[in-house]
């Protein structure tokens, strides 16, 4: 689902993919729905969700024991342990990192250019720092676009430098 969010809702923009995900959330997610899929071709949307739809949610009904109002759940090496959480993903600007938290400090990297359809493993074990992310069905065909590719630039055409 966050490889479809940053290749079609977020525009292949990861800063604002981030701003969306973890700056513009008062605490948290409950919940990530197919909201997120907005703007991807309907077939694509279909294949990974089977035609459900279901909104995000955030967590912004909590009642702390104590009354207080609740904070942002942030997650350090520290508190990491604490918080009883299995999986980890940090965006980053190749892609996204997925760390099995139950057996890894850091894992590998998904592409953000990997088909959105491709299936990876569960096993929080097999998602080793020092192996590709492990992929069990890799989809060979073109992915489903809601605009036509570019045209690849001609060999010897000097491409502009990326701008920051």
């Amino acid at each position: 689902m966050l490889l479809t969010a940053y290749q079609h809702r977020f525009g292949r923009d990861v800063e604002t993919m981030s701003r969306h995900l973890i700056d513009d959330v008062a605490v948290g997610w409950d919940e990530l729905g197919t909201d997120l899929l907005d703007g991807a071709p309907p077939a694509l949307v279909t294949a990974l969700t089977g035609g459900e739809q279901w909104p995000s949610r955030t967590l912004d009904h909590l009642i702390t024991p104590d009354g207080s109002p609740p904070v942002r759940m942030t997650v350090t090496d520290e508190t990491a342990a604490d918080q009883d959480l299995q999986w980890g993903y940090v965006l980053r600007r190749k892609g996204i990192e997925v760390i099995s938290l139950l057996h890894e400090d850091i894992g590998p990297v998904v592409d953000w250019s990997t088909d959105p359809r491709t299936v990876f493993s569960n096993h929080p074990g097999a998602w080793s720092s020092l192996a590709p992310a492990p992929v069990i069905r890799a989809v060979r065909s073109t992915p489903p676009q809601s605009t036509p590719a570019p045209a690849p630039a001609n060999a010897g055409t000097p491409r502009p430098a990326a701008r920051r």
